[in-house]
């Protein structure tokens, strides 16, 4: 299993850690544009492959995709990140000229390749791989979802006051501040919903908590965060790679499902070995469908500045 993480910064070496620390790959690469930046960062990590029992290969190359050829999964996280005041959808300009020519690359050197955008704005550059490589649907992932609801997890936890692993819930619509629509009511803490536990007015605080989750981390560390969105990831490339078949919010191509269509937006779907093995219709009710609605104008007004 070889797997390729385009970006060697925060969010591409942090997601190349955890793939190799849960050691189910036998090689990462890293690719980035910076001379010598992707190389460093592999040797750093190779490194600590004896610290924490791994086996995993890593490499880095400055640019070299011939260095990715036959990767099963490929990540994208390449693109500038925010600064502090930023939203996602103010990265476009730049990254999908990035995302563009770095899918395009990746597919010519790996053709049976599966991808995971998480480059911003996400739905936006999951769209437009969509849009500019011959690949099936199923074999192109945003990521965007799967983070979204760790941070909700972690939103809820703080607010019943009890471990992360004793809750569950989902965030779907679109990965930007105003888009997002964490599912409060059917999230749990131990298969009883977290309504029974919590005011109408406290969840609709974790709700807006979880909103602006990124631009929290954004303004206080100056530029996006790392940790979460590598975990994220990785998450996803281990769902493929071992044919685990969870179910995650990922952005996808919709095409009648919820209504919507000609757009990639979160909702839940089966990750396995073929990408995305089916995607998910839950029962929403009137309001959560409207923010639904809604969430995916904002995105196709986005979708439109391409």
């Amino acid at each position: 299993m070889k797997i390729t993480v385009v970006g060697a910064g925060a969010v591409g070496a942090s997601c190349a850690e955890y793939i190799a620390i849960k050691d189910f790959a036998s090689e990462v690469v890293l690719l980035d544009i910076k001379e010598g930046v992707a190389e460093g960062k592999a040797m750093d990590l190779m490194q600590t492959a004896t610290l924490n029992g791994f086996d995993t290969k890593i490499t880095g190359t400055t640019g070299d995709y011939t260095k990715t050829k036959d990767s099963e999964i490929a990540v994208i996280t390449s693109g500038i990140p925010r600064k502090p005041g930023m939203t996602r959808e103010e990265l476009i300009g730049i990254n999908a000229g990035i995302v563009k020519d770095v899918s395009a690359q990746l597919v010519k050197h790996s053709p049976n390749v599966t991808l995971i955008v998480v480059s911003n704005p996400m739905d936006t550059m999951t769209y437009l791989a969509h849009k500019e490589l011959d690949l099936p649907k199923n074999r192109i992932i945003g990521m965007g979802g799967a983070l979204d609801s760790a941070r909700f997890k972690y939103r809820l936890s703080e607010a019943l006051d009890c471990p992360a692993s004793d809750v569950d819930g989902m965030v779907i619509g679109g990965h930007s501040d105003t888009g997002m629509l964490p599912l409060t009511r059917l999230a749990t803490r131990n298969s009883v919903r977290v309504t029974e536990f919590l005011s109408e007015e406290r969840l609709a605080q974790v709700s807006e908590d979880t909103k602006v989750g990124g631009a929290t981390l954004t303004k206080l560390l100056g530029t996006s965060a790392w940790y979460a969105p590598g975990a994220a990831v990785s998450s996803l490339v281990q769902s493929i790679a071992c044919d685990q078949g969870k179910m995650f919010p990922c952005s996808t191509l919709l095409e009648g499902e919820y209504g919507l269509k000609d757009l990639c937006i979160g909702v839940p779907v089966i990750i396995g070995k073929n990408g995305i093995e089916k995607i998910v219709e839950i029962d929403l009710n009137d309001e959560e469908k409207a923010k639904l609605k809604e969430s995916a104008e904002a995105v196709k007004k986005t979708n439109a500045l391409l």
